[in-house]
């Protein structure tokens, strides 16, 4: 019976925790030229029009020109969609790591988003080892924005779920 609860217990907190960082992990062991997605976002033909639209945005991230006349529509669109990885996926992250530490723990906002920004960190520094990869400090910050919104949702979830069986 306790292995059956045990067995429970790892499918339910720590599978989705391990799944999500060793898919992070993977990714950041690709070479950025094997995750390259600008051919296929060349090939879709209304990209042009839609994104012409935002030729008026520009910017500087880590150091270089974010905008269509520097990086193409295809390169535009996919800095953005390469960003809004790293929120959503940290975000994520943050939600089953806080949910996973909250069976442990009395604390588990802080510790859960503490253990995901520093996984975070640690991800960009693997990048270094990594061929075409750079690590950056503006991704580990748009990883703790999603990794704060990850840990938020479970404990608003948390709390009113608590309220709910307390009552």
């Amino acid at each position: 019976m306790r292995t059956i609860l045990l067995e429970n217990k790892f499918i339910r907190y720590w599978l989705p925790v391990l799944l999500i960082a060793g898919g992070i992990f993977y990714s950041s062991s690709t070479p950025y030229g094997d995750q390259d997605i600008r051919p296929q976002l060349n090939q879709l033909n209304g990209i042009y029009h839609f994104v012409g639209q935002f030729d008026f945005v520009q910017f500087t991230y880590a150091g270089k020109e974010i905008s269509i006349e520097h990086l193409g529509s295809a390169g535009f669109v996919e800095f953005f969609i390469r960003k809004l990885a790293h929120f959503s996926v940290f975000c994520l992250l943050a939600f089953f790591i806080t949910r996973l530490v909250s069976v442990y723990r009395h604390k588990f906002f802080i510790i859960g988003l503490l253990l995901t920004i520093l996984y975070a960190a640690s991800d960009e520094f693997h990048q270094s080892f990594t061929a075409d990869r750079t690590p950056l400090i503006q991704d580990v910050l748009i990883d703790s924005s999603g990794a704060i919104l990850g840990a938020c949702l479970f404990f608003i979830l948390y709390k009113k779920f608590h309220k709910k069986k307390v009552n």
